[in-house]
């Protein structure tokens, strides 16, 4: 793997997103983060999921959305069935946020079983609307599912940008600690969580989100029928 690594340290998968840049959510970096979860359900691991310190991800491949064609679409309901797979993985996924996450980061961080960020002047936006684009079903599903009523219309419509001070009281994050905690207060998360009995976890994930995750399939299929979205 080039643009994600993997550490297993007993029940722990950690897993990181490192493209030297700001973690674009490429056809390749998605390819490669689908292979990482892949090995921590067959290591039956719990997963941390994060980025470098000041970004966790600045969503798609701009080059790659701005072509417009089979390539972009298939892109970016890539994205979205990830966010499926991360809202329904069989171990809890521990998301820790150590910056900026903006759009399709953004809607990864809100597919996590349990949120950590790192705080600081970092925003958290779903920026669609403010660059001219009508935000995809699957993209308001996904932020209706975590975000409280009047910030998930902030949120989609406005395009308002949060930040850890406040993202925890909006419902982007569950805790926010200093950046030098971050990947110490993740690991803890994560192993207290590895004490969990996974076979009632996913249940119960499942049962809680089945009418959120119907929502979201629905959505990803209404995206791939409307081809969303497409480069302003």
């Amino acid at each position: 793997m080039g643009l994600v690594s993997y550490a297993l340290d007993g029940s722990v998968a950690t897993i990181g997103l490192d493209d030297g840049k700001v973690y674009v959510l490429s056809p390749a970096m998605q390819r490669e983060i689908n292979a990482a979860l892949d090995r921590a359900e067959a290591d039956r691991a719990v997963v941390v999921l994060t980025g470098r310190e000041g970004v966790f991800s600045a969503g798609f491949d701009l080059k790659v959305l701005g072509q417009g064609d089979d390539e972009a679409a298939g892109m970016v309901i890539g994205g979205f069935e990830l966010a499926h797979r991360l809202l329904s993985f069989p171990y809890p996924v521990v998301v820790a946020c150590p910056g900026h996450a903006i759009a399709m980061g953004v809607f990864l961080v809100l597919s996590g079983d349990y949120r950590i960020g790192a705080a600081g002047a970092y925003k958290m936006v779903a920026n669609e609307v403010a660059i001219g684009l009508t935000l995809p079903y699957t993209a308001i599903e996904i932020l209706r599912q975590r975000l409280t009523p009047a910030c998930f219309h902030r949120a989609a419509a406005l395009s308002e940008q949060f930040s850890p001070a406040n993202a925890v009281e909006a419902g982007f994050l569950d805790r926010v600690v200093d950046p030098a905690e971050l990947a110490v207060a993740a690991r803890e998360t994560a192993q207290a969580l590895s004490t969990l009995d996974m076979t009632a976890h996913t249940a119960t994930k499942l049962r809680a989100r089945a009418n959120a995750l119907a929502a979201i399939r629905a959505g990803i299929e209404a995206d791939r029928a409307a081809r969303n979205p497409v480069a302003p």
